[in-house]
């Protein structure tokens, strides 16, 4: 249940960022509310995924890599925003560190 309560977070965290770019600085109303709501839902969701025994090290690891990933791709896939060569390896990059901090706390 701990990797549900993570994944709704970052879902929750790369949803709240997209509505950031739609708000226009806080100038509309329904992306800013999407945005407070998400974010909210965010760290409440990884809070949940603590409190059941996820390690911290990997929980916030795999959200922020998670995030910062997905971010780059649906940027590029829907908005238009330009992914670069380097950019896709760094997306590789951050998968593999990810891929390590689980594995590496495998018992």
């Amino acid at each position: 249940m701990t990797w549900v309560f993570l994944a709704l977070a970052i879902a929750a965290e790369v949803t709240a960022t997209l509505a950031l770019r739609a708000s226009e600085g806080f100038t509309k109303l329904v992306p800013s509310i999407v945005l407070v709501v998400g974010y909210l839902g965010a760290f409440a969701m990884l809070s949940l995924a603590l409190e059941r025994g996820m390690r911290i090290g990997v929980a916030y690891g795999v959200w922020a890599a998670a995030g910062v990933a997905l971010v780059a791709l649906i940027g590029a896939a829907f908005l238009s925003e330009p992914l670069t060569t380097v950019q896709v390896g760094g997306i590789a990059l951050i998968i593999g560190g990810v891929l390590a901090l689980e594995l590496g706390g495998a018992h």
